[in-house]
């Protein structure tokens, strides 16, 4: 088993970057997000919490010798659920992969959250949990050691391309004018 985990800084207030998470994929940075389809979405009428269920299509350059052992696909699915919590003001994205799950587990956790210091810039907290499981422990290693790194990359290109979808909001919202709300169908347009 490996881990992974990551965290950076936003310089975008957390309604901002809530709104525009919706918007996250596809972008020009991680093409391997080919589709997201939106499964299920909810809000609880006492918490006010948003809870939405996506399925998420990617299309990777596997290496021949994982191809072999997975029997030639290089299209994944993915499961995540997230929650907007607008009291607490976070949103927590919880996925796991659905293709070739019996041989490697990943579970990340995504959570944004405003920087306690400073109100115009959220905090991105990123947490992985990699598991393969075959019979060979060596093979195990291998196909973690590959998936490690290639969350890694993933992880670098996907915070590129999410920092342009900040960007395309900001441009289409003018500054301090719009509540969270309006946020929201900004993003819807973009």
């Amino acid at each position: 088993m490996k881990f992974f985990s990551s965290q950076c800084s936003f310089d975008y207030p957390w309604a901002h970057v809530s709104a525009s998470a919706w918007k996250k994929y596809p972008n020009e940075m991680s093409t391997h997000v080919v589709a997201v389809d939106v499964l299920r979405r909810e809000v609880d009428p006492v918490s006010g919490i948003l809870t939405t269920e996506r399925l998420i299509t990617c299309k990777q350059n596997i290496p021949r010798w994982l191809l072999a052992v997975v029997g030639g696909r290089d299209t994944s699915y993915v499961r995540e659920v997230s929650e907007v919590d607008p009291v607490a003001k976070t949103l927590t994205l919880r996925s796991t992969n659905l293709t070739m799950c019996n041989l490697l587990s990943v579970q990340e956790t995504v959570v944004y959250s405003p920087d306690a210091t400073d109100p115009n810039k959220t905090i991105f907290d990123q947490t992985a949990r990699i598991e393969a499981y075959t019979a060979f422990q060596r093979l195990c290693n291998k196909i973690e050691d590959w998936s490690v790194e290639r969350f890694r990359q993933n992880a670098v290109l996907g915070r590129i391309g999410f920092e342009s979808v900040l960007k395309k909001l900001a441009d289409a919202v003018p500054d301090n004018v719009l509540p969270s709300a309006s946020l929201q169908t900004a993003a819807a347009e973009i």
